[in-house]
């Protein structure tokens, strides 16, 4: 169903027609503009901001505020985590090992701040799949093996073991050993 305006014709410089007269026009009133009727007319919903006279949008010679559309993301607000020499900003996507940035590609990134939001939490193999990778990753838990590895090499012979291996299960971080 649709919402319609009166039928009659308004000049273009009057004020907008009284809002309680809208009319409701379903299907059926498409027979009804077929035979000579004038057609409903198509409404939009538009949001601003709180505030912001709606009337006053539309008025000829008014200067229109900025509408920014506002991007929608799935990471967290900018936050640094991280007790002691390894360092998480996931708003600038930057990992830190004692002041130096490490180069990571993606998923070692997201893989290394899924460890360290959740410090001496043992994940299994997984679970880490379904939290770095997604649900829909085809592959088995060696592939999870293979980016530990490649973290461990890239946080070097100093900072290796706090990834720790849990056998059997998965991995943990451990900030201080």
């Amino acid at each position: 169903m649709t919402t319609g305006l009166p039928a009659q014709a308004t000049p273009p410089d009057a004020p907008p027609p009284d809002m309680r007269r809208l009319r409701l026009v379903d299907d059926t009133a498409q027979s009804d503009t077929q035979e000579g009727g004038s057609p409903p007319l198509v409404g939009y919903l538009i949001l601003v901001p709180e505030g912001t006279d709606p009337a006053g949008l539309f008025a000829k010679g008014v200067t229109r505020p900025e509408i920014r559309p506002v991007a929608y993301t799935d990471s967290p607000p900018v936050r640094q985590t991280g007790e002691g020499v390894v360092r998480v900003d996931t708003g600038r996507h930057v990992a830190e090992v004692d002041g130096r940035e490490l180069d990571l590609s993606y998923l070692e990134f997201e893989l290394l701040a899924h460890l360290v939001r959740q410090p001496h939490q043992v994940h299994s193999r997984e679970a880490l799949i379904a939290g770095v990778w997604g649900y829909d990753h085809i592959g088995d838990g060696r592939t999870v093996d293979v980016h530990i590895a490649r973290l461990r090499r890239k946080l070097g012979s100093a900072h290796r073991h706090r990834i720790v291996t849990v056998r059997g299960v998965g991995y943990k971080y451990v900030p201080d050993q």
